[in-house]
Parts: structure tokens; sequence; C-alpha cells
């Protein structure tokens, strides 16, 4: 091969480069977006389920009312964002992100063999009764501001006891629910 074959082969891919440079400052140029002051997208459905103006509108109803109506297979239903960090079946061994879920109600807190429960929770040395179980779940920070757990807290009060009830339902020898 001589030198005017490499020449070209070299001016080739020299001529490709600059192009596809030049192809991207074009089209940066045509499709430029606005800079985001914060990065994210507001997402209204989220802010609705999580404290947003229809969950302003609903009224306090008192949890055994609230128990008493509920639904264990729409808390089962709504219990599925759980089973990214925990395990709902009896017998299943904990996920490295969360403890089994099955037979919690009326258990001590932190008492499995789960090793990332917060101090406070360890320390607290209560059972999961429901009215508990609903505190940490309206706001896991609120009940115990170092836990580990990421989850924002659900604010809707009815799908809350769906879930409780679905926890009891899955809680071999559950305390009864309390009277309305």
């Amino acid at each position: 091969m001589d030198s005017f074959e490499i020449n070209k082969i070299a001016g080739c891919v020299l001529g490709t480069l600059l192009f596809t440079m030049g192809l991207s400052i074009i089209s940066e140029g045509l499709f430029a977006h606005p800079h985001m002051d914060k990065p994210g997208y507001a997402l209204p459905a989220a802010a609705e389920s999580h404290g947003g103006p229809a969950a302003a509108a609903v009224p306090d109803v008192p949890l055994p009312v609230l128990l008493a109506k509920a639904d264990a297979k729409k808390g089962e239903a709504a219990a599925k964002a759980c089973t990214t960090c925990h395990t709902l079946a009896k017998g299943e061994a904990d996920k490295p992100t969360g403890p089994n879920l099955a037979g919690i109600v009326g258990r001590k807190m932190g008492s499995t063999g789960f090793a990332g429960y917060s101090d406070g929770m360890k320390a607290k040395g209560d059972n999961w009764s429901y009215e508990s179980l609903n505190a940490f779940i309206t706001s896991p920070k609120a009940l115990f501001p170092n836990t580990r757990m990421t989850y924002p807290g659900e604010r809707d009060p009815a799908r809350r006891a769906d879930i409780i009830a679905f926890l009891r339902s899955i809680t071999d020898g559950a305390p009864a629910l309390p009277a309305p």
C-alpha cells in the first residue's frame, strides 16, 4: 500500500469525524431544551396521592372504622410496591433491603434476623399494633427518624387500612381488630 492510499483512508476517517461533529452541533442547535432549575419532573398524580389537594379533603376517620371496612385483596395489590424491598410469604427469607412482613402484626419491632433495622426500632421494644403499623405506613421517617426505609408513606387512610388488613391476613394468630 503506498502513501497516497494511506492519505485517502486517513482523509475519509477525518472527514467522517468532521461530518459527525458538524451534525452534532447542528442538532444541538435545533433540538436544544431550556436549562432545568432542578432535576426531575413534577408529577401531579404523585402529589395528589401523597398529601396534595385530594388528600387534604379526606375527613379523619378513626382507624377501627377504617379497618372494619378494609379489603385485604385491595391491600395485597397495594402491597405489591412493598415487594421491592420486602418478602411477603410465610417462610421466605428476608431481602437484603428489608425483612419478611409475614406475621408482622403483633410481632416485636425489630425482632427478626434482619440486620438492617434502625437503632430506634430495635430500642423501641413494642409490638407492631394496628395503630403503630398505621403510623409507620403513614410516614416511616416520622415514627423512626433514622429508619433506612426510603418509602415516603401512604397518605390515603383507606389504602393504609387495606394494607394493614392484608398484613393481618398473612399473620397467623393476628390480634383481633379493634372495635369500631
